[in-house]
C-alpha cells in the first residue's frame, strides 16, 4: 500500500518527502510524478512505508497541515485504474 500526497509545492523533492515522513517510520519509497513534456513536478506524491500502521500514523498527522505554505491533502492511494481503453465510454457498443 502507499500514500497520496496532494497539494504539494512544485518546489518539492524527493529529500524533502523522506525527511517529513520519516519522523512517523521506514520510508521504502518516495515517487514524484513529473509532466512528461515539460519536466515539472505535477503537485502530487506518493510514498511507501514499512508497515501499514506507519502509513497510518502519517496520515493521521499530515492530511490538512500546512508544509512548504500549502495545505497537504494526505490519504491511502487508491489502486491504479486500467487505462487500456481509450475513452469515450462506449467500449463493445454497437449502434
Amino acid at each position: 500500500m502507499s500514500i497520496y500526497i496532494g497539494n504539494l509545492s512544485y518546489e518539492v523533492n524527493q529529500e524533502d518527502l523522506t525527511e517529513v515522513f520519516t519522523e512517523y517510520g521506514t520510508v521504502k519509497r518516495v515517487h514524484i510524478p513529473t509532466d512528461r513534456e515539460t519536466g515539472r513536478v505535477r503537485g502530487f506524491a506518493f510514498v511507501e512505508m514499512e508497515s501499514e500502521a506507519d502509513e497510518d500514523k502519517a496520515i493521521q498527522a499530515l492530511d490538512g497541515a500546512e508544509w512548504m505554505d500549502r495545505e497537504l491533502k494526505v490519504n491511502k492511494a487508491k489502486p491504479r485504474e486500467d487505462r487500456s481503453s481509450f475513452g469515450g465510454g462506449r467500449r463493445n457498443k454497437r449502434f
